[in-house]
Order: structure tokens, then C-alpha cells, then sequence
């Protein structure tokens, strides 16, 4: 499954190279549960099943729609905007 947020995105994004949530890391805290990379500008983030849902801020924040799993053999992609995978 796809979404019209999918074709917007940009050719390529590197993520940034951090060891955890930015926004956790910047803050002095380590309490993330899994990892999220947004797919318009490579923040890595924590997800919703963490205490600061930092992607979810990031999305509301800045509204770049897609994030990937940030996770060691995972693949898939979520838009905020569809709430969906796509």
C-alpha cells in the first residue's frame, strides 16, 4: 500500500547518525523504546510506545508525513497523515 505522501518524498535522505533519540539524547535521557527515521529530513526519533513520542512531536512539529522503522530488520513505513503503512 502507498499514498500520495510516499511520491513527495525526497530521492534520498541519510539519517542522521545519532545512537538513539535525538531529542531523548539531547535531553540526558535514554528511555526510548524503538526508533523512527523521518523519511523527508533523517531525524531519528522515538515512537509512541516510548514515554516522549519524539517522531510523533517532530511530525506535528514540522508536518514531514513519512517515517520508517529505525529498527534492525524492519522495513516498513508509516504516514502520520494517512495513518497508515504504506
Amino acid at each position: 500500500m502507498t499514498c500520495e505522501h510516499v511520491d513527495a518524498l525526497p530521492a534520498a535522505v541519510t539519517p542522521d547518525a545519532v545512537d538513539g533519540c535525538q531529542d531523548c539524547l539531547a535531553a540526558g535521557e535514554r528511555d526510548w523504546v524503538h526508533l523512527r527515521e523521518c523519511l523527508t529530513c533523517g531525524h531519528v526519533a522515538c515512537c509512541d510506545s516510548s514515554p516522549r513520542k519524539h517522531a510523533t512531536a517532530h511530525y506535528q512539529r514540522t508536518d514531514h508525513p513519512i517515517v520508517r522503522s529505525y529498527e534492525p530488520g524492519e522495513s516498513w513505513r508509516w504516514c502520520f497523515v494517512d495513518s497508515r503503512v504504506v
